[in-house]
């Protein structure tokens, strides 16, 4: 009797409330996934967004998007569970706590936005990597033949090199056994955002002054300004993505103490880290480098000196975005491992799996669908990536299409449902208000990134 209650608590502790396996996620790892989630490709167009909206313009966004986005996630982190935030039933992705609170026909349409974002995050990292890449080799080829050199190299088989990689990265099981990916991403995101901050202050210093203007870049008329900032305004929502991600995370930790204050506390730690590296990398590029603002900070050329530290830099940025890819990617996978096992139970195609052991690599169960899956997701990423390699334009449309749907609409929505709020009310009415205007704002990026696509895309 005392061997079968031992064995019966110990199966016990192995599984959560809900039947799963135990999740041992913390504050700390919960802090990573979002910084690697947040400090990605985004960072590095910061400078350009600022030296568009000018001195006064540029930081009060970064701050605004901030701000919104803590805001607007603590939301979301009450809605992992619903009633009660510690016995009640989980919502293990952002579609399953919309399709709870709104209802089948809005969580079709937050399923689509979600993952159209996510997929388009991929493709902007795949583009992000093939750039640094190249700028590796053009920094030493400038540091071997000078400044003025023809070092002119191609991003599409870096592309497919990133491809190759991330089709081996795809078979890690899910969000839960990565944890180490996102701590290494993290600690390459702080590498490359000192490297970034550090030169832009070198810069500043050489020059001895601070360039830039209130207005920031001017251009030859009114309209085109126009179209370039709210493309930076794009940009700027680009850099706060994580909302689409923050359920997914968030079902990664244990508990006790509930999810959502936990979830809060990393929010805070890592919104606050990453805006501080944000306005210091964006003030001071702009800073150094005034209306020649590179679009990429690190792979524009306005640093080239030293260039063993640009390309270490750059090698930093490529790792980061190998495990930022796989972010952003898993929680598609898993939704295909959910949803095609229930429409086809049958199906040996799907539901066969098989132990495989790579040298250096533990085992790990596979399926014939999981391996055609995640093999042609990782080719349309790439391939799509090859023939739209427009680094701030893509970046600027899927921050649009991030930022009011995923980031303010649903939370909000879902908010109301959650606790009661009535038509009218003074709450409502604030929200309601805020949500229209940050409606405005992500349709002004969108246009204006779009635009950027057209003309470059005209222009090549």
């Amino acid at each position: 009797m005392a061997v079968q209650n031992s064995l019966q608590i110990t199966s016990s502790c192995a599984y959560d409330d809900d039947g799963r396996a135990k999740r041992t996620g913390t504050l700390w790892s919960a802090a990573s996934h979002i910084i690697t989630a947040i400090i990605g490709s985004g960072v590095l167009s910061l400078a350009w967004s600022a030296s568009l909206l000018g001195w006064i313009a540029g930081p009060l966004s970064l701050l605004f998007f901030a701000i919104v986005t803590y805001i607007f996630s603590s939301l979301l982190s009450d809605c992992y569970r619903t009633l009660d935030p510690v016995s009640g039933k989980r919502n293990y992705s952002y579609r399953d706590a919309v399709r709870t609170y709104l209802g089948q026909k809005r969580t079709w349409l937050a399923g689509f936005l979600q993952y159209l974002n996510l997929y388009g995050t991929s493709i902007a990292y795949v583009i992000t990597t093939a750039t640094c890449l190249r700028a590796i080799l053009k920094s030493n080829c400038y540091h071997k033949y000078g400044h003025k050199a023809p070092c002119h190299y191609g991003e599409t088989l870096f592309m497919v090199l990133f491809g190759v990689v991330q089709f081996f990265m795809s078979f890690i099981p899910d969000l839960h056994t990565m944890a180490w990916v996102s701590v290494v991403a993290a600690i390459m995101s702080f590498s490359y955002s000192f490297i970034g901050l550090g030169l832009g202050i070198a810069k500043v210093i050489e020059n001895g002054t601070i360039k830039g203007s209130i207005t920031g870049v001017p251009t030859s008329n009114a309209v085109e300004k126009l179209w370039l900032v709210f493309q930076a305004l794009g940009d700027i929502a680009f850099a706060y993505p994580y909302s689409v991600l923050i359920l997914e995370i968030q079902d990664t930790l244990k508990s006790p103490p509930p999810e959502n204050q936990t979830m809060k506390k990393a929010s805070m730690i890592s919104v606050s880290v990453t805006t501080f590296f944000y306005l210091c990398c964006g003030c001071f590029g702009y800073a150094a480098f005034g209306n020649d603002t590179p679009g990429n900070l690190l792979t524009g050329f306005g640093f080239y000196e030293p260039y063993w530290l640009i390309d270490f830099a750059n090698a930093c940025i490529v790792v980061h975005l190998v495990g930022g890819y796989q972010i952003y990617s898993q929680p598609i996978f898993a939704a295909a491992d959910r949803w095609f096992p229930r429409r086809f139970p049958d199906s040996n195609f799907v539901n066969k799996f098989y132990r495989v052991k790579l040298p250096l690599l533990p085992m790990f169960q596979l399926s014939l669908f999981r391996l055609c899956f995640r093999t042609l997701y990782v080719i349309s990423t790439t391939g799509i990536a090859i023939l739209f390699p427009y680094f701030n334009e893509v970046l600027g449309v899927l921050g649009a299409l991030n930022f009011w749907p995923l980031t303010i609409y649903f939370p909000v929505e879902m908010y109301f449902v959650q606790k009661k709020i009535g038509a009218w009310t003074t709450k409502w009415i604030v929200l309601r208000s805020f949500s229209f205007i940050c409606f405005i704002i992500s349709v002004l990026g969108f246009v204006g990134s779009v635009e950027g696509i057209i003309k470059e895309k005209l222009s090549s």
